[in-house]
């Protein structure tokens, strides 16, 4: 019986088996299978309620969160990601940031907010989303900090890991540095980037090519359709990243 949000079967058979083999037997118990814990974990992304409250038809809530702590700390959500980009369209790469409002649950972690990603902007406590995405809007790279801090300071330092050789750089205003610029320039990448207001020279760019940007903002968009991801509820960064991971996967498989 298929259930709202479930993966389908297409989705499933280009990930499978990249998750770990599922566990044999223990004592009288069958372990469970993967594709079940993967749709009880898309329910809790999707529908942004507690790991308590999972449905009856599928496994106890606390083996489900186990598995999905366990594949977040060996690395499997980054791994499934990277395997089903392998074809990311290069014609033009486009970088920005969103903001996500942390729930009081969130925070109060301990080690305190700075090193949990959050952080205080006008909206409160809140945590802060960066994305790369190719040139159909598909994520390459995600970033989380704290609320507060300035688009370009991360921006540089995702777009310093990649490889932008010929490749057109879509961004707003936020991105118009000079650090960003030189960066460009030294990859020879073309920076499709409106110039600050207060700057004395007005650089050229290409406003057709610019309006291709949008595609940046509809992939927060579809994250933002997984509830666990539109507010944030939990306290630690790496869960909160795994469950964004999680939706970037999905969005690829789309």
């Amino acid at each position: 019986m298929k259930r709202r949000y479930e993966i389908q079967d297409d989705q499933w058979k280009k990930i499978k088996d990249v998750l770990p083999p599922e566990r044999k037997k223990q004592g009288d118990r069958p372990g469970t299978d993967n594709r079940v814990m993967l749709n009880a974990m898309l329910w809790v992304a999707r529908t942004g309620a507690p790991w308590r409250d999972m449905p009856e038809y599928y496994p106890s809530w606390s083996s489900v969160y186990i598995r999905f702590r366990r594949w977040q700390i060996a690395g499997i959500w980054d791994r499934v990601l990277e395997h089903v980009s392998i074809e990311p369209d290069f014609e033009s790469v486009m970088i920005d940031a969103t903001i996500v409002r942390v729930h009081q649950h969130g925070a109060g972690a301990k080690g305190g907010s700075n090193l949990q990603a959050i952080g205080r902007s006008r909206g409160g406590l809140t945590t802060k989303i960066h994305a790369i995405v190719d040139a159909l809007g598909n994520p390459l790279r995600l970033e989380l900090t704290a609320g507060q801090r300035h688009d370009s300071v991360m921006g540089y330092e995702m777009l310093k890991s990649m490889d932008l050789t010929q490749k057109q750089v879509l961004a707003d205003r936020a991105y118009d540095t000079n650090r960003i610029l030189q960066l460009l320039e030294e990859q020879e990448a073309t920076p499709v980037i409106p110039s600050k207001k207060n700057r004395r020279v007005q650089r050229k760019w290409d406003k057709a090519i610019y309006k291709e940007r949008h595609l940046v903002e509809c992939f927060f968009n579809k994250t933002k359709h997984y509830r666990r991801l539109a507010t944030r509820f939990d306290k630690l960064t790496c869960t909160f990243k795994a469950f964004l991971t999680l939706a970037s996967i999905m969005i690829w498989l789309a």
